[in-house]
């Protein structure tokens, strides 16, 4: 049985969980014990099958203790952006329909928004604090058997989009109720791609509420595994995780590798990695050269994969493949992968186009056919919405985003390439590449630098880092301004939210 019940009767002392920096820990018997009570809660609320239950909790033990509960009952289970304004949680919550919110009292003003839902009277339970119109998680668990309850099945997960360049949608997948506990395809991938097993530690350093950290913890779970969670990232932190609890296995976004490999050279040489078997990184472009210094410092253990939350293509590249196709994420796994023209017409090897897959497995955007009808074509193949290429081999290249591109003269332009340059640069602390309007070419190409060490005069830095650019890209591609911020509007994800930019970073 791959669930967390099965582990609480072979190996109930095992390590599930710990929380990071607290140190806090959950045996598969705990785990079980409190999912088991979660259950008993929502279903004597009156949840079945099918039913949404919303969690608002940041990266701590009862996240996971609630995700377990609501799936063993075959509930859909949303988690939130807690970096989301009250207005947005509310929104989601309304919008996926939730029956049951379970939320965290250190949100605060974001509960109060919540509080005025008629909808889920008596279904809110708040965590860690007393808040107005929410019960407390722990009497609620308290006065419940820990038995499982009268039907158990499978749930799943119906994330929501990052809204990176719109409003979140809700990505449901089809269905719940299987078998509890029975094989499935993630589960799978997890151990014979990438080697998890009972014996295995993972490291997950991103927020919950995103599809990658709540889908692999909950795989390492159903595997028998130990998930250490922290409640956000910091590199020496996670050094000193991976040595503290030998992690075997860790997945970053490359924001975080790029932060890790910032760190003086003594600072990651004092801890002991030898422990780590894999490293993945996946969810945002990762610049070439980036991944060839984690691969010189970490060894060849160093994984990519590209895939989405709705579940659409799954390409990945392991250390030696990526050495012999350096930029690559990979070849497809899961079905035939095609790039097209804007006609829809495929486009031969090496030309640029929007990425398509022939998938085997369907999703919908909650409450949007219109929506949902996009993402396929009339074959049947779906896109995420991402340009690239795929070589002779097979092997699939990102250039960026369809939103993303810029048109320069009649020449398309992808930022995603001049931004791998200049995140190369010392007083580069991050780096956004858009297109902003020019009388003569029609868009100019302007970089927004979030800066590390800055002088108090930015303008020679400016031009130097166009120089920094033209010596290493051809000239057109390369910034015609530099804008200098305080800090980009990049997700905990990892993704850049450039529909966030300030309108003022735009204005010629």
């Amino acid at each position: 049985m791959l669930h967390p019940a099965g582990y609480a009767v072979t190996s109930p002392d095992r390590i599930a969980l710990i929380t990071a920096p607290d140190g806090h820990t959950l045996t598969y018997a705990q785990l079980n014990d409190r999912s088991n009570r979660v259950a008993n809660v929502l279903w004597s609320s009156g949840l079945r099958q099918g039913d949404h239950v919303a969690v608002l909790v940041e990266n701590r033990a009862e996240f996971l203790e609630i995700a377990w509960g609501a799936m063993r009952m075959g509930l859909y289970v949303t988690p939130i952006n807690w970096h989301l304004t009250p207005d947005e949680a509310a929104y989601i919550v309304e919008d996926c329909g939730a029956s049951a919110l379970v939320a965290s009292a250190a949100l605060g003003p974001m509960l109060d928004r919540l509080s005025e839902m008629d909808a889920l009277d008596g279904r809110r339970f708040v965590v860690g604090g007393a808040v107005r119109g929410f019960e407390d998680y722990e009497v609620a668990l308290a006065r419940q058997p820990s038995g499982p309850v009268e039907v158990e099945c499978e749930g799943s997960w119906m994330l929501y989009s990052s809204g990176t360049t719109g409003r979140p949608k809700g990505i449901k997948p089809p269905g719940t109720g299987g078998t509890l506990g029975a094989p499935t395809g993630f589960g799978s991938l997890m151990s014979g791609l990438y080697g998890f097993d009972e014996r295995s530690v993972y490291l997950s350093p991103g927020p919950l509420y995103h599809a990658a950290p709540a889908g692999w913890t909950n795989g390492v779970h159903r595997l028998g595994g130990t998930a250490v969670v922290m409640d956000r990232f910091d590199p020496v932190e996670t050094l000193a995780l991976i040595e503290v609890h030998g992690v075997t296995h860790v997945q970053f976004v490359p924001t975080h590798l790029v932060r890790l490999l910032k760190l003086p050279q003594a600072e990651r040489d004092r801890f002991d990695l030898s422990s780590l078997e894999v490293v993945v990184h996946a969810a945002a472009p990762c610049p070439p050269e980036v991944k060839r210094a984690a691969l010189d410092w970490l060894g060849p253990i160093v994984h990519e994969y590209y895939s989405g939350s709705e579940g659409v293509g799954f390409c990945a590249i392991g250390p030696d493949e990526w050495l012999a196709h350096p930029g690559s994420v990979g070849r497809s796994l899961l079905g035939p992968v095609h790039i097209v023209d804007p006609a829809g017409t495929e486009v031969a090897s090496g030309e640029v186009g929007e990425v398509w897959f022939e998938s085997p497995s369907t999703f919908e955007y909650h409450g949007d056919p219109a929506k949902t009808a996009s993402a396929f074509d009339a074959r049947g193949w779906a896109s995420l919405g991402d340009m690239g290429w795929v070589d002779d081999a097979g092997y699939l290249y990102l250039t960026d985003r369809v939103t993303n591109m810029i048109i320069s003269g009649g020449v398309n332009i992808y930022p995603r390439e001049i931004e791998d340059v200049l995140i190369l640069h010392r007083q580069v602390a991050d780096v956004a590449v858009v297109g902003v309007v020019d009388p003569e070419m029609g868009e100019a190409v302007r970089a927004i630098v979030q800066g590390a060490d800055l002088p108090p005069d930015t303008a020679d830095l400016g031009q130097e880092l166009i120089e920094f650019c033209r010596d290493r890209l051809s000239h057109f591609k390369c910034p015609r301004s530099v804008v200098f911020v305080d800090e980009l509007p990049r997700l905990p994800t990892g993704k850049l939210a450039k529909r966030l930019l300030p309108a003022s970073v735009f204005t010629v």
